[in-house]
């Protein structure tokens, strides 16, 4: 007969709980162990990213932007007349003097206005002629009115005088020498009233040809205006140059103020530079610049800074300091960097994809020999075209990757290979 063991099932179950409970530890503490592992650092070639070390020294602010070069000296010329162009004996390219014809105009209306002033000059001149002619005649007939009674005056006055002597020899009737004394003070005074009278005719008379002078210098002056209109029909270069721009065909119709040709100095160059907007804060005229041809480098020193912005960039002007090299011509593509200014003993670094000035940004700092890069927070500062001030976060001797890193925005470590 079976004797039944006591308490046998209760150890089982205690055993079987004893295993779950560690059982379930366990994957615990795989689980917490898990979660504390950092994800893998991504591979990243080191031949695709841009590698710099921070340095410390002097470092050039400066901004860079394409320009081209184009005459100081440049003669926009446009038509003072309508005019119909009959033929254009100059092509864009040639060398022209200030009396160069660089096109021909006809207009049948400035040429009767020519002619018409004519006439009326010459009618106003003939006017002016016949009453200066008819205002002398009168002038002389007065001063001989005047003689002759200044003659009659002075007889009288003669005859009074010897009238006198013969009454004091009581020869003549003292009424005959009352006669002749009024005869001679009546003549004497028309004598006064003629001369006045001469004087005010020559003033009316100046005023008359005055007013009638005046006529004909408006009309000389009308008829100078339709000459030059006439000359205007052939168009000149006006200075000395290269023909830049003429963009007219023969037949064509052009109205005042079209702009029919641009002559410029050539010898005469400046460099017109487009500089970011973002950049251009800091430029002001007097700041020295330096101008790459392609085919050498020439000083500058800007002369004018466009008030407003233009599709994103400003238009600077630099004014050479130095001989061109050869080949320097209008409307050569140029590079121009213009200097902010000099920093003494400051740390800096290339400038990195996305870096801004005074920006807090992170970037990767290679560690380990080279093998892998950290992120860490950087302070930037002033900046330039291709370098930029560290305020803080990196010492001198630090590489750090510059090129654009968003692919491992995700990542706080990446291992190069």
């Amino acid at each position: 007969m079976d004797i039944p063991r006591t308490g046998q099932a209760q150890k089982r179950r205690m055993k079987r709980t004893a295993i779950g409970v560690g059982i379930g530890a366990a994957v615990l503490l795989v689980t917490f162990g898990l979660a504390r592992l950092e994800p893998a650092a991504p591979p990243v070639k080191k031949e695709t990213v841009w590698i710099e070390a921070v340095q410390r020294g002097p470092m050039l602010r400066a901004v860079r932007g394409p320009g081209t070069l184009v005459p100081e000296d440049v003669r926009s010329i446009s038509a003072p007349v309508e005019g119909t162009i009959e033929r254009i004996p100059a092509l864009p390219g040639a060398r022209v003097e200030p009396d160069t014809v660089l096109l021909e105009m006809s207009d049948p209306e400035v040429m009767q206005n020519a002619f018409q002033a004519e006439s009326q000059l010459r009618a106003a001149e003939a006017d002016y002629a016949n009453l200066r002619a008819r205002l002398e005649s009168e002038f002389l007939s007065q001063q001989s009115q005047v003689a002759t009674i200044e003659s009659q005056a002075e007889q009288a006055n003669l005859q009074v005088e010897a009238e006198e002597r013969l009454f004091k020899d009581e020869l003549i009737p003292e009424l005959t020498l009352k006669l002749s004394r009024l005869r001679a003070d009546q003549l004497t005074k028309q004598a006064q009233i003629e001369t006045e009278r001469l004087g005010k005719i020559h003033s009316s008379q100046q005023a008359q040809l005055s007013a009638q002078q005046a006529q004909v210098n408006q009309m000389r002056a009308l008829y100078g205006l339709r000459q030059r209109q006439v000359d205007s029909l052939k168009v000149r270069a006006g200075i000395p140059g290269v023909l830049q721009e003429l963009p007219m065909v023969v037949g064509q119709r052009v109205t005042p103020g079209t702009t029919l040709a641009r002559v410029a100095r050539p010898e005469k160059l400046k460099a017109e530079l487009r500089i970011p907007e973002t950049l251009a804060k800091d430029v002001a005229v007097g700041l020295q610049a330096q101008i790459d041809t392609r085919n050498g480098v020439v000083a500058g020193r800007v002369t004018r800074v466009a008030p407003s912005a233009q599709d994103g960039t400003v238009i600077v002007d630099v004014a050479m300091e130095g001989p061109l090299p050869k080949g320097a011509r209008p409307n050569l593509s140029v590079d121009g960097t213009i200097e902010i200014e000099r920093l003494d003993n400051v740390l800096f670094v290339g400038r990195p994809t996305y870096g801004q000035p005074n920006q807090k940004i992170e970037l990767f700092k290679v560690v380990k020999e080279g093998e892998e890069a950290v992120r860490v927070p950087v302070q930037l500062g002033r900046s330039s075209f291709n370098t930029i001030e560290i305020v803080s976060g990196l010492d001198v001797g630090d590489r750090v990757i510059l090129s654009d890193t968003s692919a491992q925005d995700g990542y706080d470590r990446i291992r190069l290979e």
